[in-house]
């Protein structure tokens, strides 16, 4: 490899060098306004670097899944949960329990560790909604709203009814753009309560609404068992499981961005998952969409006296 294909990039207080930068990841099809775009592997290790400061606070304590495209999207897709040993050892790693022994993630706490990671072609980073230091205890519930087709609106439509739902228990919800398709609510909880409580809530939760909405939301997993229907998955809710990070890069034409938005931003009909990308995505994240989102998480227990009591009243 020549001097050329290397470009040293100074992250805090280290110099990361990364590897052919001008290499292609995100091809364009050279169409016009609409067009996806070309992005290269400098522009993803610029963007996960000035997006750092936004990013890092989703990411500090919690094991990592690593979705990486090492010959762009193009080429083959594979999904890393261990941790290389050629890694350095400044990138922090956490060994957490699986059903046959452990695994030792990545765990990103510092902009350095984002550009090596997009070095290393890592496109997407998914998150558990657990932290290192209590890995059965979720301190983040997350609603995924995933829509039948590719039409927005549905979306839009039950990130309403299921915020205001949310409301109604006392918890506060923070909606997401998953870059891809559907939109994520984020609850953030306070870390006491173990898994199994939260996906029973979570559950609960998702058949009520169901309930309330039942020619525009479903809980069924079968795809066939849908029709039209939104699909409220709450699988995300269980140890080891994980969801896309807040401004994380999704595997899409274009480079879309996982995107925070306000509630009011919600109501934007022209709003889509994939609104936000690589060249903008961090001009929202500096409008600090959750600001009003409570930094301590809620417990779980006067939220399920008032889902269990809003359950019985509907019959």
């Amino acid at each position: 490899m020549t001097p050329d294909e290397v470009r040293p990039v100074r992250a805090g207080r280290r110099t990361v060098p990364t590897h052919r930068p001008d290499k292609v990841l995100f091809p364009g099809d050279g169409g016009g306004d609409g067009a996806a775009k070309e992005y290269t592997k400098a522009d993803l290790v610029d963007y996960y670097k000035s997006v750092a400061p936004y990013l890092l606070p989703h990411l500090r304590g919690r094991p990592l899944m690593l979705e990486r495209y090492p010959d762009g999207l193009d080429g083959p897709r594979f999904m890393q949960k261990n941790a290389p040993d050629h890694y350095p050892d400044w990138i922090e790693r956490a060994e957490v329990a699986k059903e046959d022994g452990t695994v030792t993630h990545v765990v990103c706490g510092d902009t350095a560790t984002l550009v090596y990671l997009a070095d290393q072609a890592c496109l997407t980073l998914h998150r558990w909604l657990s932290r290192t230091t209590a890995p059965g205890r979720p301190d983040r519930l997350v609603l995924d709203l995933d829509p039948p087709g590719t039409d927005f609106a549905p979306v839009r439509e039950a990130a309403r009814w299921a915020g205001d739902l949310l409301d109604r228990l006392g918890l506060p919800a923070a909606p997401m753009t998953t870059g891809s398709r559907g939109l994520h609510l984020v609850v953030p909880l306070n870390g006491r309560h173990e898994f199994d409580e939260v996906r029973a809530f979570a559950r609960d939760l998702a058949a009520l609404l169901a309930a309330e909405h039942p020619d525009r939301l479903t809980t069924a997993v079968r795809k066939d068992e849908r029709g039209d229907r939104l699909f409220l998955d709450m699988g995300r809710n269980a140890y080891a499981q994980t969801a896309v990070a807040p401004y994380t890069v999704r595997a899409r034409p274009g480079a879309p961005v996982a995107v925070p938005i306000t509630w009011d931003q919600l109501a934007d009909p022209a709003l889509d998952a994939r609104r936000w990308t690589v060249a903008d995505a961090v001009d929202q994240a500096r409008t600090r969409p959750w600001a009003d989102i409570p930094a301590r998480g809620r417990a779980l227990g006067p939220a399920r006296r008032r889902l269990d009591a809003l359950r019985r009243a509907s019959g």
